[in-house]
């Protein structure tokens, strides 16, 4: 009962006309935001804020504007992915290895649709989820120590090695050189450079989105360039517009799983919508096997990582309100702002501001409605982008890329480093390396060396500690199947050849 009556009081909030208002506003803000290129939910929100304060907004509707620009930007997020190869926000990544496929198969509009029906479920279960199990799920977060989430990191690094590449050396080398770009910049424990090559330009790091901007939208304009247009999806002639009811019906048992693996990666603190949709990703495609097609725009492919980041976007926002501890970088800014409106988020937060939490719980269970219904009918507009002629939307796309990236930082160094990823990225795609381990080690790189760093130092520089516990030494051996496994399935799957006369 008191669920229902929680609930009453945030509808009572949710539906008052000026906070629907602002759900309403926050959502298109919030697509997007996540449709271009290099911004992304955490400097949407984060570029955003300053206008909660302009406008005088309580905490309630400040938080609802806010969150609703989040959930907004997780759904834009896979229109560039889809369209133009090109993630418009990190966790959208796994949405271009068969989004773009199926747009350049000329069903950008069937792909457009189905990833926003999946990301509704995720969305709209992971608010569920928030509702029912929010203090329940923080707990399991406090089990992870630094040597499960080390566990963790090996396990999506080797997994990523040996299932979504054919060559499994090119995923390790991908894998590495993330890992290695990762460590550039000062060293948090000891206060000295490393691979900076003495440039100060470097001593804060390489951001993720200067790399995967110039791996995806650069060398995508490169690879344009020389192929002069050929093999795109630019000027792929479109199937009529429709609703994809085939494709929606056959995947929503992976929509299901993949909105709770996304859902509980989004409750770990760190893991974030990345880990959410590549796990979600992965676990699909290892089911599907060899006859799935992961990665030739397969309905289920898209399905998958949008389901995952949308429902891991919601579980982020658990240990937020519940622990004062974000779950991702969005909720991270998302935390500061609850601070500065002088609201403390922990396990009495749903006691002492319940109008706080159920006017949002329900504000983003409305959100998600107008989500769904604002983006399917946007699909006949956002194709259109395919029908733009190259030598306008090559040029308009190089342009958002550089005013974005440059608008975060300010420096003309990372406008060269994008080119210089732009470059990477387009050699690389020649040799057949993956492209996506390098931005994944990039993306996790820090948390896994802190990780480690914690587990030796309270281990005293033990490595066993690694191996600890039952949960790391679980991860440990499905990180290991999970590369070693497709070595072998691979040949076992694989049906000979009849010769025919």
């Amino acid at each position: 009962m008191d669920l229902f009556a929680n609930l009453a009081i945030g509808f009572g909030i949710a539906l008052s006309p000026f906070t629907l208002m602002l759900a309403v506003v926050g959502c298109f803000i919030g697509t997007i935001v996540g449709a271009l290129p290099g911004l992304g939910p955490s400097n949407g929100v984060a570029i955003l804020i300053p206008i909660t304060f302009t406008m005088g907004l309580d905490a309630t509707s400040a938080l609802v504007l806010m969150t609703a620009v989040y959930y907004g930007a997780m759904y834009g997020g896979r229109i560039s992915s889809i369209l133009l190869n090109i993630p418009g926000d990190e966790p959208a990544l796994m949405t271009t290895l068969d989004g773009y496929p199926m747009a350049k198969n000329g069903r950008a509009g069937d792909a457009l649709v189905l990833s926003g029906v999946a990301s509704f479920v995720g969305a709209f279960l992971a608010t569920i989820g928030l509702m029912l199990l929010a203090p329940i799920l923080a707990r399991v977060a406090f089990v992870f120590g630094p040597a499960e989430y080390f566990a963790l990191y090996m396990l999506a690094f080797a997994t990523l090695g040996g299932m979504s590449s054919n060559n499994q050396a090119k995923a390790a080398v991908a894998s590495c050189i993330g890992l290695g770009i990762a460590m550039i910049g000062v060293d948090n424990n000891s206060g000295l450079p490393r691979l900076t090559g003495g440039n100060m330009h470097l001593f804060d790091g390489i951001d993720f989105l200067v790399a995967i901007v110039g791996l995806f939208a650069i060398s995508e304009v490169f690879f344009f360039i020389e192929s002069h247009g050929k093999n795109t999806s630019i000027g792929v002639k479109l199937e009529k517009v429709s609703i994809p009811w085939k494709d929606i019906a056959e995947t929503k048992w992976t929509m299901l799983r993949c909105s709770v693996i996304g859902f509980v990666a989004g409750v770990l603190p760190g893991a974030g919508a990345s880990l959410g949709s590549f796990l979600s990703y992965m676990t699909e495609k290892s089911i599907a096997g060899e006859e799935g097609k992961f990665g030739t725009g397969v309905p289920k492919g898209i399905a998958a990582p949008e389901a995952g980041n949308n429902a891991a976007a919601g579980g982020a926002l658990v240990p937020m309100l519940t622990l004062g501890v974000p779950g991702s970088g969005t909720t991270a800014v998302l935390l500061a702002l609850l601070m500065t409106l002088n609201i403390t988020p922990g396990p009495t937060l749903f006691t002492e501001r319940p109008e706080v939490v159920w006017g949002l719980i329900a504000s983003l269970l409305i959100a998600n409605v107008v989500l769904l219904i604002m983006n399917v009918p946007m699909v006949k507009i956002f194709v259109k982008i395919l029908m733009v002629p190259p030598w306008v939307l090559l040029p308009g796309v190089t342009m958002v890329s550089f005013v974005g990236i440059y608008s975060l930082s300010g420096s003309y160094f990372d406008l060269l480093l994008m080119v210089a990823f732009g470059a990477l990225g387009f050699v690389l795609r020649k040799l057949d390396v993956p492209t996506v381990p390098i931005i994944l080690g990039i993306l996790l790189g820090g948390h896994m060396e802190d990780s480690l760093r914690r587990a030796m130092v309270l281990s005293d520089g033990d490595f066993t500690y690694l191996f600890s516990s039952p949960i790391a030494i679980g991860l440990w051996i499905v990180a290991v199947a999970g590369f070693i496994a497709p070595m072998f399935l691979r040949k076992i799957l694989k049906k000979p050849q009849r010769i025919t006369d």
